[in-house]
């Protein structure tokens, strides 16, 4: 029997045919307030995950290609659509853009892969999820996404998560489900926990940590991961909870970050460079931080930072 890996576990709370708004984890991350800066305009996002609804009308402008690894559509690569759900709702999150109705994602100019390696029941083969990561890495994507995991670690996966951090590429990964409310308790879930990728853990929209989140040392930070609305199958909508929509958030972020950073820098900066700069746009929520990671994602931190501490009133704190 062939080793399977899933998407990681969630909830969905509802579905809608049409909506016509920000979705509240958007703003809470404050992507809004930095898109003046940045729409993630020129960075591609690879999602590994259950491929993705092409024709959605907040979608289809944003996907530039994909691949299916999986046995669905009688393995034809070149079909990657969406046959759970859970893959467009992922997408929507990251780059979703509202053509008068539907929703935004974080980054709503940012170019989407669709990288299929889970099939319609929601579970692969680790060979599936070890070509899409190898894929990714050769189509010279700036990040991958994913919002899945499994129970095992094995080694040619995590060597392949190597390679793209080698090749400068973010691997951003759901922190995973299994968590029992109590900090004090590990949980781990593959890739989630290795260290190369960034670890994302959830928290609710009132920034409280979610009781299903996994708590570990390896939890890098948390993003919201309740009660999320996007893009779901049939170009309708729906709102799911899971580190699976945490993760997301925290993808788009990035393509966020990276094109300011690189324009304050005047340079490209290299992967740990953007780690970095990822961890500066956090802020602490008071969890132990196997829960929290670094804290929770605030994309205007470094702003509110900078009005607070002016450099007059550095200057006279230094003299003084």
């Amino acid at each position: 029997m062939e080793r399977q890996m899933r998407v990681i576990p969630y909830q969905v709370k509802a579905q809608a045919e049409q909506v016509s708004e920000t979705p509240r984890g958007v703003d809470l991350i404050q992507a809004p307030e930095v898109w003046s800066q940045s729409k993630g305009k020129g960075i591609t996002v690879a999602i590994l995950d259950t491929g993705c609804d092409t024709d959605h009308p907040d979608l289809k402008g944003r996907i530039i290609g994909g691949r299916n690894f999986t046995d669905d559509d009688d393995s034809n690569a070149d079909v990657y659509e969406d046959h759970n759900g859970h893959g467009t709702h992922v997408a929507g999150t990251i780059a979703a853009i509202a053509n008068g109705t539907g929703v935004v994602g974080v980054a709503p100019e940012a170019s989407l892969l669709i990288i299929k390696v889970l099939n319609h029941e929601g579970s692969g083969q680790y060979e599936w999820i070890i070509s899409g990561i190898r894929y990714a890495i050769k189509q010279k994507v700036d990040m991958i996404s994913m919002s899945l995991g499994g129970p095992e670690d094995v080694p040619d996966m995590h060597k392949a998560i190597q390679e793209a951090v080698d090749n400068n590429i973010l691997v951003v990964c759901a922190a995973g489900n299994e968590g029992d409310a109590n900090p004090d308790t590990d949980e781990y879930g593959y890739p989630g926990y290795y260290n190369e990728v960034i670890s994302v853990g959830s928290v609710n929209l009132a920034r409280q940590t979610s009781g299903f989140s996994n708590t570990n040392k390896e939890v890098d930070l948390v993003a919201p991961g309740e009660d999320i609305q996007s893009t779901y199958l049939n170009g309708g909508y729906a709102t799911l909870s899971g580190t699976s929509m945490a993760t997301p958030h925290v993808s788009g972020a990035l393509a966020l970050i990276k094109n300011i950073a690189n324009a304050e820098f005047e340079r490209s900066l290299s992967e740990p460079e953007l780690y970095a700069q990822l961890v500066r746009r956090t802020i602490p929520l008071g969890y132990p931080a196997r829960s929290e990671g670094n804290g929770f994602l605030y994309l205007t931190a470094l702003e509110e930072l900078k009005e607070v501490f002016e450099p007059q009133r550095v200057a006279s704190i230094l003299q003084s």
